[in-house]
């Protein structure tokens, strides 16, 4: 290759490697580590605000890994093409009310392996696992850890304390 035609390349060349290369690690952080998606909706009222506020959700609890009780998680909802955060109450081998709290029926159900069962904090604003059943493990796309308002930024806990016996 002539030497001008190298010196020509090599810019441009160089320039689209170091495109691919960090649009390449883009993809693999928002994949696999931290992603942001916005809050939205009355069903997690009073813990979020029905609009303007940002979740930050961490993608190394997906499908479940290492989720537990009082978690808020997103997932991708089973009846349409969405992504919701709900409150995740039980764990495989669980049992769980299956209708709300105070109503005549009150029937439970075991969460079968390999699922879940979530609920909004605002219950009658949710469709949650009351309405569509419990929910796969693998429609768990991550763990909420933060929250982003304008100016701010807070870190969310598991309101659970673990009981530690005597």
């Amino acid at each position: 290759m002539p030497s001008f035609l190298g010196g020509l390349l090599g810019p441009p060349l160089r320039s689209a490697i170091f495109a691919g290369k960090f649009l390449a690690f883009t993809h693999l952080f928002l994949e696999y580590g931290y992603s942001t998606a916005p809050a939205h909706g009355p069903s997690m009222l009073p813990t979020f605000e029905v609009l303007g506020e940002w979740l930050l959700v961490s993608r190394r609890y997906s499908f479940g890994r290492g989720v537990e009780i009082g978690d808020l998680i997103a997932y991708n909802i089973p009846v349409n093409d969405g992504v919701g955060v709900k409150r995740l109450l039980g764990l495989p081998g669980d049992y769980v009310l299956v209708d709300t709290p105070g109503n005549s029926d009150n029937a439970m159900i075991q969460v079968p392996q390999g699922h879940c069962w979530i609920v909004g904090d605002n219950l009658p604003a949710s469709r949650d696992s009351r309405i569509f059943g419990p929910v796969p493990l693998a429609l768990i796309r991550g763990k909420v850890i933060g929250r982003i308002k304008p100016f701010r930024f807070q870190w969310i806990e598991n309101p659970l304390k673990r009981v530690e016996g005597p």
